[in-house]
C-alpha cells in the first residue's frame, strides 16, 4: 500500500477543516479471496470467471466491501487514526473495481465537532481519477484529555 502519511494518530484538538489522507492499493485475486474466506461471501461473481463473464459485469469483481475496507484504512491508521471509533458511514457503489485495478482512497474532513470529537468525513475511491465509490463517515476522534 502506498499512502500519503505516517499511520499513527491525529488527535481532535488537531484536526482542521479540509484535511485530507488517502492510500493506493492494487486489488489482487489474493485480496478478493481472502476477502470471500473471511466475509463468507462465496458469491461466484467475485471468484468464478466463467459465472462471472455471463453477468452484467462481464467478469470478476472484487466486493464492495473489500473496497469500502480502503476507506476504513484511511480512517484507521490515518484520520483520525489509531484509537479512532466508527460511528457510521454511507457508501454508493458506482463502479466496480476488477482485480488488477489500482484502488485510490481518500477521506476529507468536512466538520469537526471538538466538544463531542466527532468529525464528519467524506469518503471516496477512485481507479484512474474515475469515482467508484463515494460516502461520508462520521467517527469519535481519540483526544489527548480522554486516551
Amino acid at each position: 500500500m502506498l499512502d500519503n502519511q505516517p499511520r499513527g494518530t491525529i488527535c481532535i484538538e488537531d484536526i482542521e477543516m479540509g484535511m485530507t489522507r488517502s492510500l493506493q492499493k492494487v486489488v489482487t485475486d489474493r485480496d478478493i479471496e481472502l476477502f470471500a474466506e473471511v466475509s463468507t461471501d462465496h458469491n461466484p461473481v467475485h471468484l468464478d470467471d466463467d459465472y462471472a463473464r455471463d453477468t452484467i459485469f462481464q467478469g470478476r469483481i472484487a466486493h464492495g466491501m473489500l473496497t469500502a475496507g480502503l476507506i476504513s484504512a484511511v480512517i484507521g491508521e490515518q484520520l483520525p487514526g489509531h484509537g479512532t471509533v466508527y460511528m457510521g458511514q454511507s457508501l454508493k457503489f458506482l463502479a466496480p473495481v476488477r482485480p488488477g485495478d489500482m484502488v485510490y482512497a481518500e477521506v476529507k474532513v468536512i466538520d469537526i465537532d471538538v466538544a463531542k470529537r466527532r468529525v464528519k468525513l467524506d469518503c471516496h475511491c477512485s481507479i484512474d481519477n474515475k469515482k467508484v465509490l463515494i460516502g461520508e463517515a462520521m467517527v469519535l476522534a481519540p483526544s489527548r484529555k480522554f486516551d
